[in-house]
């Protein structure tokens, strides 16, 4: 499509989008009073499902749909981004990641507030249908609660808290048994995401039916989906290397080491090229490989 063509398209849907926003806002209430359609119908509906945070019957009782498509753009996303950010033909994941130096007070800040900042992610999860929070607030907590570990300066015990093969599954689980929670509805002779189970009673933990179990399975899926997330920005920055001999090939190949292709004094007198074999380049990375960044 030629340019002309393109904006001609785009003119029109701008045009088509800006007729429905005005005829929207001419139907709007007015500012200032206490006419609400939304909130007329939304807390009824959500005291009558025995669910005193309205936000959460909202999310996971009357737009329970609206949910699932939200959770599927979250699943799309790091699925997205971990298929960007895999190692290309010229990278590996060999090298090791170096260890920094931390100051002490950021280390102890970091392990103190480690445990406390996942149980206020459990808390904000477990309580969603009775105060403000949830599974997306909840989820998000404990996921860089988790990475707290590495604020205080070590790397390795992050990768073993995070197993990223249990996370990768925790992910799918969360999504996928929010779709099985949502067949219930109609196995029972509803509909989907039909809120099937007792109620329970008004403000207590146990209460408001299907909504804190799609709370939580939300939880799970969003800690898990944002933990598998930093995992791949971390290894993409930490871990991963460039091969050496590539980057000869990209700098033309002549082995003078400073890829001018001049063969110049200064080429021979560094001897710290990654071409001339030498002790010294070997024990760079232990791998033949150039450092491409990183803690």
């Amino acid at each position: 499509m030629s340019e002309r063509g393109r904006v001609a398209v785009y003119l029109v849907a701008a045009s088509a989008l800006a007729a429905l926003l005005v005829l929207a806002f001419l139907r709007m209430p007015a500012f200032g009073t206490d006419v609400h359609l939304y909130r007329d119908l939304a807390v009824p509906a959500a005291v009558k499902h025995v669910t005193a945070n309205v936000v959460s019957a909202v999310n996971f009782d009357q737009r329970a749909l609206d949910t699932l498509g939200e959770e599927t753009i979250l699943l799309g996303s790091v699925v997205g981004a971990a298929a960007l950010l895999r190692p290309a033909q010229r990278e590996s994941e060999r090298r090791s990641p170096r260890t920094g130096r931390t100051l002490e007070a950021t280390g102890l800040t970091g392990y103190v507030l480690l445990p406390v900042t996942l149980i206020v992610g459990f808390d904000v999860v477990a309580h969603g249908q009775v105060t403000p929070g949830g599974g997306f607030q909840g989820g998000v907590v404990l996921a860089t609660g988790i990475h707290l570990l590495y604020l205080a300066g070590s790397y390795r015990a992050l990768e073993r808290l995070r197993p990223v093969e249990v996370f990768d599954v925790g992910e799918a689980l969360g999504a996928g048994m929010f779709t099985v929670l949502g067949l219930a509805g109609i196995l029972v002779g509803t509909a989907f995401l039909e809120n099937v189970l007792p109620l329970g009673s008004f403000g207590s933990l146990i209460s408001a039916g299907t909504v804190p179990v799609l709370n939580a399975l939300v939880g799970v899926e969003v800690a898990c989906g944002i933990v598998v997330l930093l995992t791949h920005f971390f290894t993409e920055d930490l871990t991963v290397s460039v091969a050496a001999r590539d980057d000869e090939d990209d700098d033309g190949g002549d082995g003078d080491g400073d890829g001018d292709g001049d063969g110049d004094k200064d080429d021979r007198a560094d001897g710290d090229d990654d071409s001339d074999g030498t002790e010294r380049d070997e024990g760079h990375d232990g791998g033949g490989t150039e450092e491409k960044g990183g803690r």
